[in-house]
């Protein structure tokens, strides 16, 4: 079921939005060579527990997962691209980094991402994050009344193809409000002018994410990490945006 959120409850997720936003900064200035990710997931969970915030992950089990998640943060290295759990692993120099937080604030969700270089970066890896950001921004763009859910597939899917690169559409962007993943799907492909018309009200969580040379993926023996069938490396952008009458609003902005 698809909801629409009053400009009032609007308003009310914005601190939800601007602490997710706090954490995704944070966390993309402490991690850095030598850290573990594990001390990645303790800085959000210390971040949420000093917020009084609620973790969206933490007893996350849905059909995919092969038992309940058990950390608050995702972080996905390398050839990991998303629902990268968090284990003893020190990162190295040159790793592609994806960090993934969702956290409710007063009963009101919100979810982002990004993607950071650790260390000396490969310039593949700083283009490849460069197109996924670019991607997220067209499908913001593309979040306006009257526009519908493939306006912003196919917005997204342009920036991708544009760079050379395919597209996996098993996971995409979702609905977010009350929990962290609702209706509708949005998709990283799909055609101009087709599906759900965009209405305001709508809030939703868009996120692009991509991988070097390939779009078939696979489920790590964690149960739950997704990585690439050729190990090549992949980035990850997203954001919790609200569509109003004045255009796209963009709750976990950062800075």
């Amino acid at each position: 079921m698809i909801e629409l959120r009053t400009p009032t409850q609007i308003e009310q997720m914005r601190p939800a939005g601007r602490f997710v936003a706090d954490v995704i900064t944070r966390l993309s200035e402490v991690a850095d060579v030598g850290m573990n990710l594990l001390e990645l997931d303790a800085v959000a969970h210390e971040m949420i527990r000093e917020r009084g915030a609620e973790s969206c992950y933490i007893d996350y089990h849905p059909s995919f997962g092969a038992s309940p998640f058990g950390k608050v943060l995702c972080t996905s290295v390398n050839d990991a691209v998303l629902h990268g759990l968090p284990h003893d692993y020190v990162l190295q120099d040159g790793d592609l980094l994806s960090v993934d937080f969702a956290a409710s604030v007063d009963g009101w969700v919100a979810d982002s991402a990004l993607s950071v270089v650790v260390g000396t970066p490969r310039q593949e890896d700083l283009d490849l994050i460069a197109t996924t950001g670019r991607a997220l921004e067209a499908g913001i763009a593309a979040s306006t009344v009257g526009n519908k859910i493939g306006d912003i597939s196919a917005a997204i899917a342009g920036v991708a193809r544009a760079a050379g690169l395919a597209i996996n559409t098993q996971f995409g962007g979702h609905g977010v409000g009350r929990t962290m993943h609702g209706d509708p799907h949005i998709p990283n492909d799909g055609r101009a002018g087709r599906g759900y018309k965009l209405k305001a009200g709508l809030v939703i969580a868009i996120e692009p994410w991509f991988l070097h040379t390939t779009d078939e993926i696979y489920t790590d023996a964690d149960g739950w990490t997704l990585r690439s069938a050729d190990r090549s490396r992949g980035a990850h952008m997203e954001h919790t945006v609200a569509i109003t009458p004045d255009g796209p609003l963009v709750l976990t902005a950062r800075g």
